[in-house]
């Protein structure tokens, strides 16, 4: 499959071209009626600087500009005891200033030492069935799950090939499955199998090739109570041949005067599967994140613990769904023990809506670094405003700026800029 196929407008042009056909079926019933469709414009801005390099690379900085946009579809469905619909997403990424020094961003295709090319896109159909409330999807799949957490963090979000079911037909349940045969990662318009990461490492072969499978199953539930304060979880993910991991969580907010304090615990439990591709695995990992917010302040203290012998594992390359994931480190090593300190604040409560801001900082240490132990900590500040009124209404604004230690593995300096913006076309 070529991998940097024609831009958007062509994109867009193929989406209207496959649903107008339809008009005649569907007229006046609801596949139009309930139809929306929007366009988000994303211009990033990723500088990284390397220092204290560990491994073989010889980067010093990775640094790109690109425009980014989104366009995605929904339709209603047909009337009918067997309601019929289609989902499209259009995506296409846009070369601003790259060069191959300072390639491997994440924002364009290609590594460090490769030139990246001026546009990429794709376009992705899905197939939609409903009966009841339980609804059928075959086609391009945006699943985020507690053992598969969607990667929207750069330029474009990645995307996976498969089929799904949700079922909610009980109140307060919500139950999932499916499988998926391969993905679209963030920076790349080709469909690609899957690979797996063990703590920060991909796992890969003799020969240095990422080491994949062509199969992800899931299966899982969330159960919410007590008036939507309380949700219990229970979930299992496969990679086929790679590993098998399995999930209990707990969410649950509880307002208590002027306060609202929050509760997030979670467990994970992962080993080898199949025929051990990438040898064996034994990982357990908690997590818990508490907070407690009044008026405009949220204030947060998490804790994570990696036990057994090998770092968390998860989907190539994919955001971890852990407490204490953030944007440079993932503090999920070998028997890694982590502490999160948090603090937001929406300027709502002063006057100023759309205009927010958080700083936190995590220190993480007992990592099995070989002959060592292994300690890393990472300061994070977010600030972001929201255009409410004018020309220029919704029109978002992002500042990221990271900071983040070790003395395992590379030490990075990192800031973002993020330019967005999300029309409603209808």
């Amino acid at each position: 499959m070529n991998q940097y196929p024609n831009p958007l407008s062509r994109a867009i042009a193929s989406v209207v071209t496959m649903t107008l056909p339809l008009s005649s079926l569907a007229d006046g019933s609801g596949f139009f009626e309930n139809s929306t469709a929007t366009l988000t414009t994303r211009n990033y801005y990723f500088s990284r600087d390397f220092s204290d390099t560990v491994g073989p690379s010889p980067q010093s900085r990775a640094e790109e500009w690109a425009q980014g946009f989104i366009l995605n579809y929904a339709s209603g469905y047909t009337p009918g005891p067997i309601g019929f619909g289609i989902d499209a997403i259009g995506l296409l990424g846009i070369k601003l200033d790259s060069s191959p020094e300072r390639a491997g961003t994440g924002l364009l295709p290609g590594a460090y030492g490769q030139r990246a090319p001026d546009d990429y896109s794709r376009l992705g159909i899905t197939a939609k069935l409903k009966v009841s409330k339980t609804e059928l999807k075959v086609g391009e799949l945006q699943p985020n799950l507690p053992v598969l957490a969607l990667t929207d963090n750069r330029l474009l979000p990645n995307t996976y090939q498969g089929a799904s079911i949700l079922s909610s037909e009980i109140s307060g349940l919500n139950l999932q499955a499916g499988q998926l045969h391969s993905t679209s990662l963030r920076s790349e318009a080709g469909d690609e199998p899957m690979g797996a990461i063990i703590g920060f490492t991909p796992r890969r072969d003799a020969q240095k090739n990422l080491i994949t499978s062509d199969r992800f199953n899931y299966a899982g539930g969330d159960y919410s109570f007590n008036q939507n304060r309380s949700t219990v979880s229970l979930w299992y993910g496969q990679l086929e041949n790679l590993y098998n991991q399995r999930f209990a969580g707990f969410k649950h907010s509880e307002p208590v005067g002027l306060w609202t304090f929050g509760a997030n615990l979670g467990y994970f439990k992962s080993n080898e599967d199949g025929k051990r591709l990438i040898g064996t695995l034994d990982n357990q990992a908690f997590y818990s994140l508490l907070s407690a917010k009044r008026g405009g302040n949220t204030f947060y203290v998490g804790y994570q613990g990696m036990y057994g012998n090998d770092g968390f594992p998860r989907v190539f390359v994919t955001v971890s769904p852990l407490g204490n994931e953030v944007p440079t480190y993932e503090f999920a090593s070998a028997r890694e023990r982590s502490w999160q300190a948090r603090y937001d604040y929406d300027f709502a409560a002063l006057g100023v809506p759309g205009l927010l801001a958080g700083v936190r900082y995590i220190k993480g240490d007992n990592v099995d670094a070989g002959s060592f132990e292994g300690k890393d900590r990472e300061r994070d500040i977010d600030l972001s405003y929201t255009i409410q009124s004018g020309i220029l209404k919704n029109v978002g604004i992002r500042v990221r700026n990271a900071v983040a230690r070790s003395n395992y593995r590379t030490d990075i300096d990192e800031n973002r800029l993020i330019l967005s913006y999300t029309l409603k076309l209808f």
